[in-house]
């Protein structure tokens, strides 16, 4: 284990994010799954995030094992609940992160790496003189104002989920009853510390948040309190909204009937309408890419190659 990262954080009882297991992660792995070292799935350019992150070149997106949520509708559950990935060293990461600008990325994107937040900043510093290209957060909004703070000044775009309001709904589809209240607080640090955002002459942000919201079917008006509340928490025009329709119904079904369909067009539409009305100013997506085949493979592409 590195000094420095036992210096920044003890990891010997784990309060990285708001499930705060105090876990010893250097002899077992929190209710994340991590443990002692990063795991991670995936590092490579990928094309489907929002026309201003993924650019024409890609946004370079490392994507990490685990999560501290535990979403029952999770698309990516083979990395973020069975822990798929391969360990890697401070230093593989850093390399990672070259090798992602040295393709042409347009930034790096980091993705639900919360429960390794002190071995991520030390490899961003390991390479930060070589880096010119900005740094993504992309995460479930499930996030604790110290973690956060951690990783102010090392990232320049935060991509948070805001995924209910409702305490029943956190507690039913994801295990954490208190999730609105923490994505409140998270948002309103991310935007105090990355401020308004700043996109260049080729359309590519550079500072920033965008808030993405997924509407989840039989939760339209869910969906519109969430949109009520964020306008409540930072002026609409200094922030992107992005309203997602991607969900889709996993492999085996699940207990709660609503989930094991696709979103209507008139639920997401309705949706939309309102976000419209409200003076959101963001993206929205075409319901066709409501399909399996849109998940990355997580096949240990980039992490292989030494």
């Amino acid at each position: 284990m590195q000094t420095v990262i036992m210096d920044r954080f003890d990891i010997s009882r784990c309060i990285l994010c708001p499930k705060k297991c105090g876990a010893d992660r250097t002899k077992t792995s929190g209710i994340c799954g991590g443990g002692n070292t990063v795991r991670a799935a995936r590092s490579a350019l990928h094309f489907g995030e929002e026309p201003c992150i993924s650019g024409r070149c890609g946004s370079g997106t490392i994507f990490f094992s685990g999560c501290s949520l535990r979403c029952c509708f999770c698309q990516n559950h083979i990395i973020s609940q069975e822990n798929f990935g391969m360990e890697l060293t401070v230093d593989k990461l850093s390399r990672c992160i070259l090798d992602l600008q040295e393709k042409g990325a347009h930034n790096i994107n980091f993705v639900t790496g919360t429960h390794y937040v002190p071995w991520i900043i030390e490899a961003v510093m390991k390479v930060k003189p070589k880096l010119d290209i900005p740094i993504i957060w992309n995460s479930s909004g499930y996030e604790t104002i110290e973690t956060l703070k951690m990783l102010e000044g090392i990232v320049d775009i935060y991509l948070p989920d805001f995924k209910y309001i409702y305490r029943d709904t956190a507690r039913h589809y994801s295990q954490a009853e208190d999730y609105s209240e923490i994505a409140e607080a998270a948002i309103i640090e991310m935007y105090r510390q990355v401020g308004i955002p700043v996109i260049n002459s080729n359309g590519l942000m550079e500072k920033g948040i965008i808030v993405r919201h997924l509407v989840l079917p039989g939760h339209r008006h869910e969906s519109m309190a969430i949109l009520k509340r964020l306008s409540e928490m930072i002026p609409k025009e200094n922030f992107l909204l992005s309203l997602m329709g991607q969900y889709t119904p996993p492999e085996s079904a699940l207990p709660y009937k609503n989930l094991n369909r696709k979103l209507t067009t008139m639920e997401y539409q309705s949706v939309l309408r309102y976000a419209e009305n409200m003076g959101f100013e963001g993206f929205s997506q075409d319901l066709s890419s409501a399909k399996a085949s849109y998940t990355p493979s997580f096949n240990l592409e980039g992490l292989l190659n030494e």
